[in-house]
């Protein structure tokens, strides 16, 4: 069985943001699928990208591992942090790349995500990310919301959301 994506929105930021949302998702899909390209003002390590749904802010936790060039790291968090954000002090012009899936967005289970993230730049330092995402939510998801957990996303920083349906 094929899996067909479609656009469902667009977002390029123009100026420097707070964030990029999604509103009025429709629940006509089997899974959501967001590819993420994005770059931060604080320094790269120092602010995640967090994912929210329906404006909600808690019930949120999340299972990351990653390698920078150099070493191997892993942490658990509540903050709804779904990849390492791309930091302003990075190789010029050069942003971080997120897929994120989020399957079953429509059930009436809690809803998972994860995604697989690499952050770009021409130094030792940088990192290649999963996460594992969870909303102890059993509310459809309706709406969606890229936020950083510290400073803002760049000009240029862009995301595009697809439905998924199994044809």
């Amino acid at each position: 069985m094929a899996n067909t994506f479609e656009l469902i929105s667009s977002y390029t930021a123009t100026g420097s943001v707070a964030s990029i949302s999604f509103t009025s998702i429709p629940a006509t899909f089997t899974d959501l699928c967001i590819k993420v390209s994005v770059r931060g003002s604080n320094n790269i390590g120092t602010a995640s990208l967090r994912l929210r749904y329906n404006s909600a802010t808690t019930n949120f936790t999340n299972r990351r591992i990653d390698g920078s060039g150099s070493s191997v790291d892993s942490s658990s968090g509540t903050d709804g942090a779904i990849a390492i954000l791309q930091g302003g002090d990075a190789s010029s012009n050069t942003f971080g790349n997120y897929d994120i899936y989020i399957p079953n967005y429509a059930g009436s289970n809690y809803k998972s995500a994860s995604s697989d993230t690499v952050n770009e730049n021409n130094a030792a330092t940088e990192y290649a990310t999963l996460y594992a995402h969870l909303w102890s939510q059993t509310t459809a998801i309706s709406s969606i919301e890229l936020t950083p957990s510290a400073g803002t996303l760049s000009i240029y920083s862009s995301a595009y959301l697809y439905g998924i349906k199994n044809s």
